[in-house]
């Protein structure tokens, strides 16, 4: 059975630091691509960055180019997302994704909640 369980969110004040973390089982790992995606209220869910197969190849969205780095540990199954400098903007339910296109799977965690206030 797939799990992706999303952990470290929570309420943080402006220009603070969170790291969320993503531990994943019941799939091959190394075959994913895993990716970060948020969605705030009344909004479409986006997503926020991508790391591949190898984990020198990541993207991100531009709104989180240079405060966001998205890393990945094959040997633990887990992928983290490490978020500097917080703005009200970044305010969301953060989602972890797991996708193989080529075998057909698309897999989602649960969810957690980053809150950026003062």
């Amino acid at each position: 059975q797939v799990h992706l369980v999303e952990s470290g969110g929570g309420l943080v004040q402006p220009g603070g630091s969170l790291r969320l973390s993503c531990a994943a089982s019941g799939f091959t790992f190394t075959q994913a691509i895993m990716s970060w995606f948020r969605q705030a209220p009344g909004r479409e869910r986006e997503l926020v960055a991508v790391m591949g197969y190898i984990p020198q190849l990541s993207t991100y969205a531009s709104s989180v180019e240079g405060r966001f780095n998205i890393s990945r540990d094959n040997a633990q199954n887990t992928i983290h997302l490490q978020m500097n400098s917080l703005k009200f903007e970044d305010t969301a339910v953060y989602y972890c994704n797991a996708k193989n296109t080529r075998l057909g799977w698309d897999y989602w965690g649960q969810g957690t909640q980053v809150t950026v206030s003062s």
